[in-house]
């Protein structure tokens, strides 16, 4: 019988500064959120933040799937827009756009924007809950 890989696990601590802001702590990282019912613009609120693990878990895929694809890749930047439904109130919808500067075949291009798709965790969570469409497109000159 084999053993199987523990799973991943994550831990992350928030606590109430005011009634502005908290801050989330994790390992040595902090980030100060906008918590303030009225926005705080020095802050994250809770759907930037959202918004923002989406676009860490795609750079974070890409990291991890060019030294495997042995891909040519010089800069990359990911824009991510949402929608709010207010009743209830979720993210109805979520596009991003990936931005890559590279030589690569659009093919090869098509594989790595696969990649993100197929083994993101954030990506994958998002996607089983709300409409999440996006595209991958080469950096213009």
């Amino acid at each position: 019988m084999s053993e199987s890989k523990p799973k991943m696990t994550f831990h992350v601590e928030s606590v109430r500064i005011d009634s502005h802001s908290s801050i989330s702590k994790c390992k040595n990282a902090k980030i100060i959120l906008d918590t303030d019912i009225l926005g705080n613009a020095d802050a994250f609120n809770p759907a930037e933040l959202l918004l923002s693990a989406l676009s860490a878990c795609i750079i974070k895929g890409l990291e991890k799937t060019v030294p495997i694809l042995q891909f040519q890749l010089n800069s990359i930047e990911v824009i991510v827009d949402g929608v709010r439904q207010d009743v209830p109130p979720r993210m109805e919808s979520i596009f991003y756009k990936v931005i890559v500067d590279s030589e690569e075949s659009e093919q090869r291009l098509n594989l790595l924007h696969e990649n993100v798709k197929k083994y993101g965790t954030v990506f994958n969570t998002i996607a089983s809950g709300t409409n999440l469409s996006g595209v991958l497109v080469r950096r213009q000159s």
